[in-house]
């Protein structure tokens, strides 16, 4: 294992020396590392500090990505996290959150049809169309 900065290793060992903050999201930056007993341990030992230090990397990647895509990207988090809150558990979530990833890849208006049409020459901005959903009137008390 080496200890130097911009290594996986070394960022393991940050993460493990400090709490979650901003040396240890600058020194991520430099890193594509990822220590999976490290998080889940501290999601075993200390689910607060794990949701903290979930929510300061994911945030942090979010920010080094260009400026056009962050809302975007803000959103898909935001769809994440509430599939999260509602799953009955860890691995529902995992399911469910794969379900919406295969989607976006290989569903309508999906990575695959889009890489397909700029391959044919359809270029044209054409309106996604996304499935329409019940809606559902509300009762007065």
């Amino acid at each position: 294992m080496h200890d130097m900065p911009g290594s996986a290793c070394y960022c393991e060992t940050t993460l493990r020396k400090q709490d979650i903050g901003v040396t240890a999201v600058e020194t991520q930056k430099q890193s594509t590392c990822f220590d999976f007993e490290h998080w889940a341990n501290l999601a075993n030992t200390d689910p607060e500090r794990f949701e903290e230090s979930r929510s300061a990397v994911i945030e942090a990647a979010i920010k080094r990505a260009p400026e056009r895509t962050q809302i975007r990207l803000r959103r898909l988090q935001w769809q994440l996290d509430q599939v999260r809150k509602v799953s009955d558990n860890p691995l529902s979530a995992c399911v469910k959150m794969n379900k919406m990833m295969w989607e976006r890849f290989a569903g309508e208006g999906g990575l695959i049809e889009t890489l397909q049409q700029l391959k044919d020459g359809e270029t044209e901005d054409k309106p996604q169309v996304r499935n329409s959903a019940d809606v559902i009137p509300f009762r007065r008390a």
